[in-house]
């Protein structure tokens, strides 16, 4: 009878550790299915702006190579450390592959999530350049300058991560730990994470707050502009000449691209905030806290979450660039068909250095002060909308 209850409790203990190890399986199954998820939507789409840059002629300037550089690096990401990441999720966190290729693949994360980050850190810089001062940036817009900015980001987050394969092919310890693959230096993930991190965010807020006030500025000057000092011929007070005309146009023009550019921008920030942030605070307690403090194993299941949601920026970075540009989002549309070639669109005939008559029909009354001219008003109501846009950026 004893051995009847031993051997039926036996087989309830065995059912039970059946039933869990089913449940945590399927858990592993839709844990994957969404990292394969994530790992193709990254890939495709950085793949994508690649091929646009390339292959589009209105896409090949100095801005669209800092972003094609930024869709090489998530894609590598993609394709050379996610695959492994989801891998060591299926075998419980412990390292599948030969210890050697360990240090090799943290120095790949390390490398290309830190080279991501950099990209968005420039281009904030860049935009905050091209508002302040658009001279300077025009001069400076061009491929060679871009390539060098390019490779200084490319320099940077490599030196900020060659030390680890060093440390560990010298020291397994460093990056191994019960058999699972990470780094366990906390000095070095201190100093990495404000490098990589921290010190790139700082950069990135004040730079797009300094922008947000530039774009302020440049919208209250706007109305100053609109009433220039007249040019007296004779006895007759003339408005806007061509050549002013002209100029006034094409900065009126700027402005608006930049409002857009920056408003892209923050939509960018934010999000590098939303992903980037809960990794690197739970990274940087992983390696601070002490076990009596805080709960470890609740710290690592989240830094573990953390890690994919940054991870996820290379996969979001490319569709909120695009998405925004008419010229991308054409380009997709064609590369998704297999259509390759660029459109040629017929030409138009296209008149340079001419007024429009309305122009002629106000030039007096501009010069009266008349406000209730039409061009007038369609210079006073553009400014207003400048103005508005550039509040509602912020």
């Amino acid at each position: 009878m004893e051995y009847l209850q031993l051997s039926n409790l036996s087989n309830l203990e065995t059912s039970l550790c059946v039933g869990q190890e089913s449940e945590l399986g399927h858990e592993k199954n839709w844990a994957a299915l969404l990292i394969m998820l994530i790992v193709v939507v990254t890939i495709t789409g950085n793949i994508l702006v690649i091929m646009a840059v390339t292959l589009e002629r209105k896409l090949q300037n100095a801005t669209n190579y800092f972003l094609m550089s930024l869709a090489i690096a998530d894609m590598l990401l993609g394709i050379l450390v996610m695959p492994i990441s989801m891998v060591t999720i299926l075998y419980g966190y412990s390292w599948p592959l030969p210890a050697i290729l360990c240090p090799l693949w943290i120095y790949l994360d390390v490398l290309l999530s830190t080279t991501s980050i950099m990209h968005l850190c420039a281009i904030s810089v860049d935009r905050y350049i091209a508002i302040r001062n658009p001279l300077a940036h025009s001069r400076a817009k061009s491929s060679w300058r871009a390539r060098a900015k390019i490779t200084a980001v490319w320099t940077i987050s490599a030196s900020i991560s060659m030390p680890i394969p060093v440390l560990g092919l010298h020291d397994h310890t460093k990056v191994f730990k019960e058999g699972s693959c990470f780094l366990t230096d906390s000095s070095f993930v201190l100093i990495g994470s404000f490098m990589a991190f921290f010190m790139p965010l700082t950069i990135m807020v004040v730079t797009y707050f300094l922008t947000i006030s530039a774009l302020q500025s440049e919208a209250t000057l706007c109305l100053d502009r609109l009433v220039p000092r007249p040019r007296w011929s004779g006895s007759l007070a003339l408005g806007f000449l061509p050549y002013e005309k002209k100029l006034f146009l094409r900065r009126s023009l700027t402005l608006s691209n930049e409002q857009k550019a920056t408003k892209v921008l923050g939509i960018v920030f934010i999000l590098f905030v939303v992903m980037w942030c809960p990794f690197f605070v739970t990274n940087v307690l992983v390696a601070v806290c002490d076990s009596t403090i805080c709960h470890n194993d609740i710290i690592s299941g989240l830094h573990n979450v953390f890690v994919w949601v940054g991870y996820l920026s290379s996969a979001v970075n490319p569709l909120v660039y695009t998405l925004f540009n008419k010229t991308y989002r054409s380009a997709f549309a064609r590369f998704v068909k297999c259509q390759y070639r660029e459109e040629r669109k017929p030409l138009r005939l296209i008149l340079v250095n001419t007024i429009p008559p309305l122009a002629y029909q106000s030039a007096i009354a501009e010069a009266l002060g008349d406000f209730s001219s039409p061009l007038k008003r369609q210079k006073l109501e553009y400014c207003k909308r400048i103005t508005e846009e550039s509040v509602s950026c912020v």
